[in-house]
């Protein structure tokens, strides 16, 4: 199933993405830091991030050992002196600012300086070559973000990855009829990087799930964005075995239908044998990229939305995945039709039963169809499973702690 040399084949920081596997292993694959002349075995937050800098540009191999927190020291040592979040509700309510102009004055600025502090110390860059994989069954990250950005050849593996809780989101009154909280930090971001392995890995709110936030303003004092973003002209990307767990907006493929200039031609993902249970929306949201979706299970709970978003010049190709849905959510939900993008969609079930998704969208959505027939058909596959094995193979075998 992996790909390594001999002497370390037990070597999870050694194991390369095998040949086929995904876009990520066009060319000449995606092998991270198994090169290595040494690795860094890292405890803490601050160990991690000197692990990351350190090398000058050689391969490495870093081992996360237990959680490492990256807010330990509270929302409290992100804060601008001066900053008072009492005060900056009373400036911005609605009854006395109204919802035409968006927020602005001291209480604002020193809110964007609090997110600043807070943006530097939990976003940590991983250069090219590199390899980040857990210890064991409990290794993670909280509350910190990865950026993959601007780099080739990265892997991450074995984690657990709570999604990082935004001390300071913005209320925005002019965002919808009645004004919203809007939030930054997504677990991990590919950003502009080619050839990145995301793998066995489990993205979870963790201690913080959305029933738990406050609301003020009548609205969700949102503390989240997303899990997992592959933006920016980012390509050759597999994400497999990987759970996504009780989220929102969770797995965004391109961010902008503005953004020809960088993501054309690029964004191709694949996403196999992945667990999204209790996700809300965006599994993914695709735009202009080529996305290979396959042996997906999708389980679905309260507050659904959609999995698939067809969106701008996008062209998703889903097969052989499984969906249960509880009782009253209609099979026509699952597709979510954007803008007018062709989609493949062969051979998935729901709750057992064979499921043409297109048509049962359309069915549902007959004034705004969708067209099928994406424009092209996945080669870079290894084994695809029927799509009836699917629950049982990945609820086995998907997320932290069940690497092979």
């Amino acid at each position: 199933m992996l790909s390594a040399g001999p002497a370390h084949a037990a070597d999870l920081g050694r194991q390369t993405l095998p040949a086929g596997d995904g876009w990520a292993s066009e060319g000449a694959g995606t092998t991270g830091g198994a090169a290595a002349a040494h690795t860094h075995t890292v405890r803490t937050w601050a160990e991690f991030k000197a692990a990351l800098a350190a090398g000058g540009g050689a391969p490495k191999i870093i081992r996360v050992v237990g959680t490492l927190n990256a807010t330990e020291g509270g929302c409290e040592a992100f804060e601008a002196d001066g900053y008072d979040f009492a005060r900056y509700l009373a400036d911005y309510d609605p009854a006395v600012w109204g919802y035409d102009t968006p927020v602005s004055g001291p209480q604002e600025d020193l809110r964007s300086v609090s997110a600043a502090n807070q943006g530097r110390a939990i976003k940590a860059y991983v250069p090219a070559n590199t390899t980040i994989v857990g210890v064991g069954k409990d290794a993670g990250i909280a509350g910190g973000s990865l950026q993959i950005r601007d780099v080739d050849n990265v892997i991450v593996r074995n984690l657990t990855m709570e999604s990082p809780l935004d001390c300071f989101p913005q209320w925005d009154p002019t965002d919808g009829a009645t004004g919203a909280w809007n939030s930054e930090y997504d677990s991990m971001v590919v950003y502009g990087s080619t050839h990145v392995w995301i793998d066995h890995n489990t993205f979870t709110d963790g201690r913080y799930p959305d029933s738990s936030l406050p609301r003020y303003f009548g609205e969700v004092y949102q503390q989240h964005d997303g899990e997992l973003d592959i933006v920016r002209g980012a390509n050759h990307v597999t994400a497999s075995w990987n759970v996504f767990a009780d989220h929102d907006k969770t797995l965004m493929i391109g961010n902008s239908d503005s953004a020809a200039a960088t993501d054309a031609g690029k964004l191709k993902v694949t996403l196999h044998h992945n667990l999204f249970t209790g996700v809300v929306e965006r599994a993914p949201r695709v735009r202009f990229g080529q996305v290979d979706a396959y042996n997906n299970h999708y389980v679905v709970k309260g507050g659904y939305a959609y999995s698939f978003g067809v969106g701008f010049e996008s062209g998703l190709y889903a097969e052989k995945n499984a969906f249960t849905l509880p009782e009253g959510v209609a099979a026509g939900k699952i597709l979510k039709k954007w803008k007018d993008a062709p989609v493949t969609a062969v051979g998935n079930r729901v709750n057992g039963r064979a499921v043409d998704l297109v048509a049962a969208h359309n069915a549902l959505n007959p004034e705004d169809p969708l067209r099928s027939g994406a424009g092209w058909t996945p080669t870079l596959r290894t084994k695809v499973d029927d799509a009836r094995a699917v629950p049982g193979l990945v609820g086995r075998r998907a997320g932290a702690g069940k690497v092979c």
